[in-house]
């Protein structure tokens, strides 16, 4: 009788690995960036916002990593094609790519000013897959040299449950966590692992963007009742699934704070 010794994937080495996080500025981007970059991986940590961008990349340095910050407006097709071109430049094509820029603005439909449904869309639904297509290129060559390969979509359970006033936000997760699945049809024969993660309440910054009373006292409601998920803990889940061995597809991850929804 054969024995084999069951490791941890947790603990891999991702030494081979180019990791490219949109959204890393803040919350579960900047979470993914650090754990990511602490087990081996060449991160390029796109977002807006430059100032913080550069303070993640410092951090990631100082703790020995390797770090590119690229200043990238997922709005713009131009921006996230130059950043591509500058991540291919810098370390080769990316083998990992955590598509998770996002926004969440609630509001009663007919009321919600125009610009906070319309952004909520560009970025959520059309900056994903501005993402997809700038990068996917790099993915499917890099899987043909036999490399491991990911796309992590960031959804959210938005995406399968009803919520009062969250109708465009909870829409434009509907969409990402439907266009994994097909994503799957289409990459996975080339050797590419595609995933969607979709968590429940997290504690990050996207909840200080609310302008709809409503969801603002909702939200502290929830607070009172519950732990929130933390952004480290969507970054230990972003770990595991690229840890796996290549055969394995994580394709759904439905990631809850204990109390919600009970």
């Amino acid at each position: 009788m054969s024995t084999s010794v069951i490791t941890s994937p947790v603990a891999q080495d991702l030494g081979s690995r180019v990791a490219v996080i949109t959204g890393a500025s803040s919350g579960m981007g900047r979470a993914a960036a650090l754990l990511l970059a602490a087990r081996g991986a060449k991160v390029a940590l796109l977002a807006r916002r430059k100032a913080q961008l550069d303070e993640v990349a410092a951090e990631i340095r100082r703790l020995g990593g390797t770090a590119l910050a690229i200043t990238t407006d997922v709005t713009d097709a131009a921006s996230v094609e130059a950043a591509a071109a500058e991540v291919r430049r810098a370390y080769g094509n990316a083998n990992l790519v955590f598509n998770n820029a996002g926004l969440m603005l609630p509001g009663a439909i007919g009321q919600q000013p125009q610009a906070e449904w319309e952004t909520q869309i560009d970025l959520n639904v059309t900056g994903a897959m501005r993402v997809i297509q700038a990068f996917v290129p790099q993915l499917e060559e890099a899987a043909a040299q036999g490399q491991v390969v990911d796309l992590i979509n960031t959804s959210s359970i938005a995406s399968q449950y009803v919520y009062g006033y969250f109708a465009v936000y909870s829409a434009t997760k509907a969409f990402v966590s439907h266009l994994t699945r097909h994503l799957r049809l289409e990459l996975g024969p080339k050797n590419i692992r595609v995933s969607v993660i979709e968590p429940g309440i997290t504690d990050t910054e996207l909840q200080s963007h609310f302008t709809f009373q409503g969801a603002i006292d909702w939200i502290k409601t929830a607070a009172r009742s519950m732990d929130f998920l933390k952004a480290e803990d969507i970054a230990a889940t972003v770990g595991f699934i690229v840890s796996l061995p290549r055969h394995v597809n994580v394709q759904q991850v439905v990631i809850m704070p204990t109390k919600e929804g009970i």
